[in-house]
């Protein structure tokens, strides 16, 4: 999507604002959004992490019916206070967070896990009810060759058998991400 230095600026400065506003009592304030690629509807994740680099919360929409502002400021709310894997941020925290956001390419249905790219495509697998997502940068923090992204995909993120991905009985989508951080 190739955003402008100003873009990814206001894009990391809306997510922060976001959560200093909710942290100071809830209320929103009126976003004035200048940047017409802010309002592309487009998914997108908000990670955020300790300063150690720790991973504090992350949570995304993989399709987004609603301009990419407006997914931002949700995801970031998500990240922060309704990721069920930590308790929500706190005040005293937010100061020794670093935000990264991930906006989403469109997905593109593969047939073969061997057209994946580790580090370049993100990869969601779904097989009715159940679905799981890494993103492109999960293969290069882990270390995790083909293989053990794929088993750690289904089995630990979609809840099914690791092996689903070779028996086709998941749909497999790879998609590209651009990635803002402070």
């Amino acid at each position: 999507m190739n955003f402008t230095e100003r873009e990814k600026k206001n894009m990391l400065a809306l997510v922060r604002t976001t959560l200093q506003d909710y942290l100071a009592g809830g209320k929103e304030k009126n976003t004035s959004v200048p940047e017409k690629s802010l309002l592309q509807k487009a998914g997108a994740f908000v990670t955020l992490h300790k300063l150690n680099g720790e991973l504090r919360g992350c949570i995304g929409q993989m399709v987004s019916r609603e301009p990419l502002y407006k997914t931002l400021i949700r995801m970031a709310k998500e990240a922060a206070f309704s990721d069920p894997r930590f308790d929500p941020l706190t005040k005293k925290e937010l100061p020794a967070i670093k935000i990264e956001i991930s906006v989403l390419s469109p997905m593109k249905q593969i047939k073969n896990a061997a057209e994946i790219e580790l580090g370049i495509h993100g990869v969601l697998v779904q097989k009715g009810d159940f679905s799981g997502v890494f993103l492109p940068q999960v293969a290069v923090e882990t270390g995790w060759n083909l293989e053990e992204f794929m088993n750690n995909l289904c089995a630990g993120k979609a809840g099914l058998p690791a092996d689903a991905w070779k028996t086709g009985i998941v749909d497999i989508y790879i998609f590209t991400v651009d990635i803002i951080k402070e």
